[in-house]
């Protein structure tokens, strides 16, 4: 079949948009019939386009990539989901793939691992990094003895909850940034502890800030390169 490939990007910055979808359409196979700048902008084209593939940043200006390739998946079983950030994929590609997406590949990544990647879901299969393919595996089945700090352990809301301290946020906040109490910000704070093995609050805070300045963490918390 001579078909091309339909992809659909979604992603709030103009200009990444507007390369990628030049690049994908001087492809063989290929073609961008769509793209997005919001969750409510890609809702609206993906119903009414239907595209193979949807390549979706995971941070939109009106929420999370997440929580979209969550709710979309179910409702367009034909479409394949491929998650693209700038996110760390050891932190992320797993939680993308439990979301409901094929693959996942960083936005540093050569434009040539995104061909490889299109060509890899629309052959059913799953695409990921050498790198990650063990990393997602270790999460899977974690070594029940180590006492590293291990982000991995979080659901996404704890990891966002933890994003956020470390951006400065406080509770109130934070609340109002993810639509949740502040009682509820206080549980999911404490279950961060519970996780991380944090002795306190403060403890939590710095981690938190560390990993937010530097997107890794540091050896005093016992992990590097998350």
């Amino acid at each position: 079949m001579n078909t091309k490939i339909r992809v659909m990007i979604v992603d709030d910055h103009p200009f990444f948009r507007d390369g990628l979808a030049m690049w994908l359409d001087q492809q063989v196979g290929v073609t961008t019939c769509g793209e997005a700048g919001s969750m409510a902008e890609a809702r609206e084209e993906i119903a009414r386009l239907k595209p193979d593939v949807v390549i979706m940043d995971l941070r939109l200006g009106d929420g999370e990539g997440l929580e979209l390739i969550r709710e979309m998946v179910p409702n367009y079983p034909e479409t394949r989901f491929l998650a693209m950030s700038q996110f760390d994929e050891g932190l992320y590609a797993h939680r993308a793939l439990q979301a409901g997406a094929r693959g996942y590949v960083m936005k540093c990544e050569a434009t040539e691992m995104v061909m490889s990647a299109i060509e890899t879901v629309m052959a059913g299969k799953i695409h990921l990094s050498p790198t990650i393919e063990v990393k997602v595996l270790q999460n899977l089945f974690p070594d029940l003895a180590s006492r590293k700090v291990d982000l991995s352990k979080c659901s996404d809301r704890e990891l966002q909850v933890f994003e956020l301290l470390g951006m400065g946020r406080s509770t109130r906040e934070i609340g109002e940034h993810l639509k949740l109490s502040p009682k509820t910000v206080e549980t999911y704070r404490e279950n961060l502890k519970k996780k991380l093995r944090m002795q306190d609050g403060a403890a939590l805070l710095r981690t938190a800030t560390l990993w937010a300045e530097s997107g890794s963490l540091g050896k005093e918390t016992g992990e590097i390169g998350l």
